[in-house]
C-alpha cells in the first residue's frame, strides 16, 4: 500500500531488550499523521464520481481502473470515506454466505424484521391521473402493522391493508451489504492536486524536534544533563 511510504518518519528512544546503547534510536513511520479531503473538495460534488463497486473488487483494483495505478488504492479508501476496511468494504457473494452463515446459522431464512410495501392511491386531477405516494416501502414495521385501504378513509367502511412483507436473515445481509456498494470517488483530474495537498501535510514544520522535512526525532529521557 503506497499510503505508507507518504508517510514522514519519526525517531524515539529504543526501549527493546536488545538495545546496545542508551542512545539507540529507532526510525519508524509516524502513523499518527493523518491525511484528510480538504473542506473545500470534500463538499464540492463535481470533483467526485458515484462509483458501484462489483463484486470481487478490491481496492487495488479500482485504483489501478481509475487511476491507472494500484498503489493508490489508499486514494480510494480516503476518498471513499472508508477507515475500517474489514468492516466497511462490501463481502463478494462467497464471503458474505460464509459471514451470513456464520452470523445466523441454519436460520438464513427466518424473519429477520418486516417491512412496508409501497402503497399509492390513484386519482384523477383536472383530467389527469395521478399516483399518490400514501406509503413508501422499506420503512421498518411490526408484521401487523396496517393502514385504511386508499381512497376508503371518510367513508365509515374503509378496509384495512396490511402493507408488511418479511425480510428474512439473509435478505437482510444481503442489503446491508449492497449499501456498501456505492461510493464516490476523485475524479483523475483532482488526483494530482489531492496528492500535492498531502505531500504537504506530511512535512514537519519548525519545532525542537524537526530534523528536516520527513524526520522529527523525540528527547531521549535516558540521557540527562548533569
Amino acid at each position: 500500500m503506497g499510503y505508507f511510504r507518504e508517510l514522514p518518519d519519526v525517531e524515539y528512544q529504543n526501549f527493546l531488550s536488545d538495545s546496545i546503547s542508551s542512545q539507540s534510536y529507532l526510525r519508524v513511520k509516524n502513523l499518527f499523521r493523518r491525511n484528510k479531503l480538504r473542506d473545500d473538495l470534500q463538499n464540492n460534488f463535481t470533483v467526485f464520481d458515484k462509483y458501484e463497486i462489483m463484486d470481487g473488487a478490491r481496492p487495488d483494483t479500482i485504483a489501478e481502473e481509475i487511476y491507472g495505478d494500484s498503489q493508490l488504492d489508499w486514494v480510494v479508501l480516503i476518498t471513499a470515506g472508508i477507515i475500517n476496511v474489514r468492516d466497511e468494504w462490501p463481502l463478494s457473494d462467497r464471503e458474505l454466505y460464509d459471514y451470513s452463515y456464520n452470523i445466523h446459522g441454519e436460520n438464513l431464512t427466518n424473519v429477520h424484521h418486516y417491512e412496508t410495501t409501497e402503497v399509492k392511491d390513484s386519482t384523477e386531477v383536472s383530467g389527469i391521473e395521478m399516483n399518490r405516494l400514501i406509503l413508501p416501502k422499506g420503512k421498518v414495521v411490526d408484521k401487523d402493522f396496517k393502514i385504511p385501504k386508499p381512497g376508503e378513509v371518510g367513508n365509515g367502511t374503509a378496509t384495512e391493508l396490511n402493507p408488511v412483507k418479511g425480510i428474512t436473515n439473509w435478505e437482510y445481509e444481503v442489503i446491508k451489504n449492497n449499501k456498501k456498494r456505492t461510493v464516490y470517488l476523485l475524479k483523475k483530474g483532482y488526483l494530482q492536486q489531492f496528492l500535492n495537498d498531502m505531500r504537504d501535510i506530511m512535512v514537519y514544520q519548525q519545532s525542537s524536534e524537526r530534523v528536516n522535512d520527513k524526520l522529527i526525532k523525540t528527547e531521549n529521557t535516558r540521557i540527562t544533563l548533569s
